[in-house]
């Protein structure tokens, strides 16, 4: 997948995917991380 150029808003979750490894998956993508978070969705 090639996301140059594009922002990106990476939502983690604490018990799943947190917001960190997403970023960096969208980071290596290309894409410019603009939000990382990660919460509680209990």
């Amino acid at each position: 997948m090639d996301l140059k150029g594009k922002w990106a808003i990476a939502l983690g979750e604490r018990d799943g995917v947190q917001g960190a490894s997403l970023a960096l998956c969208a980071q290596s993508a290309g894409a410019q991380v603009v939000l990382e978070a990660t919460h509680c969705f209990v």
